[in-house]
């Protein structure tokens, strides 16, 4: 196992969960046995994905879904977050395959930790319009009467800012459109429909509810005023924005009376109190001022007119995506939350983490994961009530608008045969938790 200086990774409290994450859309294929999401539609058009491809099978989860299972018994892992297809659900079979998962899971010794939304919306809904929120709800209703028996720990949402950001904003993931600043009523509703599937799933019985929001510190170029203003704002709407409603139970300031509807009754939906709080953490993000030109940073173009521009950090090593590396970013933010937020925060789950980087022999992942674990670690040692962690990915999976060139999985997967393969960072990970020994 990779260490620090000779040092084996410290232990971690004892009910610590120890997880994988992945999403429907990302890996179950079985496109022909499911309604229609908007990546669907998205992928269709020529030029969306870099290479042209679909998840239409991607790693055929739903018909190797016993594989896989097998695969996470044999990591060791006390939980595993997946996501429920709203799609798939819709179809009327769909809550079968997610019927039959579970069971394995929990024959397994695994946990179920479902997110209700990661990002495939059905083709026919749309989050600008506030109905949407409403028929989530709806949805998770459903799903909750149908697993609830068994999944005791739920999330609502995947990283909304993204997909506000990404699909919505910038249109460079679906639903492919380029709204800018018109898309925030797009946070707004996905906001809303997270409180109202905290409510639905307290009606339901759940006890044990989150959310899973991206989050990294933000760095400011320079110490010159247009720089660290143009940082203050990335800040809010990546972090802030999402974030505030549902801890504190409102918008950071200007930001409010740029929603829809009648926000006040609606941010009492949304900052329904948690469980916990979810966090995905990749890396600090480096912003300035404009620069007056488009910029391309991390596979996406940064519009001229955005009131920020996204630097590169340099001096640091970088994944096969071109982001930087930098772990103790992760104490950074989670130290932070605790001071910004204090008592309104409720115990932290890091819901992803991870890294793409090519091949099995995958000592660069290897390397990536140890550092961020033990800078986790740092941030209990500090006093920030961190009750999870999770890797992204269990699987090399369809990377949306990257298609099948990026590769997140501790199990590589040969897309023609389909055939799995535990990598290097797979049996470091079972290492790893083998040294942390018993976690209840």
């Amino acid at each position: 196992m990779a260490t620090d200086a000779g040092n084996p990774i410290p232990r971690f409290p004892a009910g610590f969960l120890w997880g994988v994450s992945t999403s429907a859309h990302q890996i179950e294929g079985g496109a022909d046995e499911r309604e229609p999401s908007v990546w669907d539609a998205f992928t269709a058009e020529s030029g969306r994905v870099k290479d042209g491809s679909t998840a239409a099978v991607a790693c055929d989860h739903v018909h190797r879904h016993r594989e896989d299972v097998a695969l996470l018994a044999g990591l060791g892992v006390n939980a595993y977050r997946f996501s429920v297809s709203w799609p798939r659900v819709r179809s009327g079979k769909g809550l079968d395959f997610y019927d039959r998962l579970v069971d394995d899971l929990c024959a397994a010794g695994v946990r179920p930790v479902p997110t209700l939304f990661h990002w495939d919306l059905p083709a026919d809904l749309d989050w600008l319009e506030r109905d949407t929120a409403e028929r989530f709800a709806e949805y998770v209703s459903q799903v909750a009467g149908r697993l609830g028996d068994r999944v005791t720990k739920w999330i609502t949402l995947n990283e909304p800012a993204e997909h506000t950001l990404l699909g919505h904003a910038l249109g460079v993931h679906a639903p492919g459109k380029k709204l800018l600043f018109d898309a925030l009523p797009v946070a707004h509703h996905q906001l809303l429909a997270h409180g109202l599937a905290v409510r639905a799933l307290r009606a339901a019985g759940a006890a044990d509810i989150g959310v899973a929001n991206s989050h990294g510190p933000t760095w400011a170029a320079s110490a010159e005023a247009a720089d660290v203003e143009a940082a203050d704002f990335y800040d809010l709407l990546l972090n802030r924005l999402f974030a505030d409603p549902l801890l504190l139970g409102r918008y950071p300031d200007g930001i409010g009376e740029l929603m829809p509807g009648d926000v006040d009754a609606d941010l009492k939906v949304i900052a329904e109190p948690l469980d916990w709080y979810g966090i995905n953490y990749y890396a600090p993000t480096r912003v300035g001022a404009p620069q007056g030109a488009e910029i391309e940073f991390g596979g996406v173009t940064m519009p001229a007119e955005l009131p920020f521009s996204v630097r590169e950090i340099e001096d640091r090593p970088v994944t096969d995506f071109g982001w930087p590396v930098v772990p103790e970013g992760l104490t950074e933010l989670l130290t932070a939350f605790r001071d910004r937020y204090g008592d309104r925060l409720p115990p932290v789950v890091i819901t992803e983490n991870g890294c793409s980087y090519p091949g099995v022999d995958d000592q660069d992942r290897i390397t990536y994961l140890d550092g961020h674990v033990r800078a986790l670690h740092r941030a209990v040692a500090a006093g920030v009530d961190v009750r999870g962690y999770f890797v992204w990915s269990l699987l090399d999976n369809f990377e949306w608008a990257e298609g099948y060139a990026r590769r997140f999985g501790l199990v590589h997967v040969d897309f023609g045969t389909l055939e799995r393969t535990p990598k290097a960072s797979y049996h470091w990970y079972r290492e790893l938790l083998r040294a942390q020994g018993p976690t209840t």
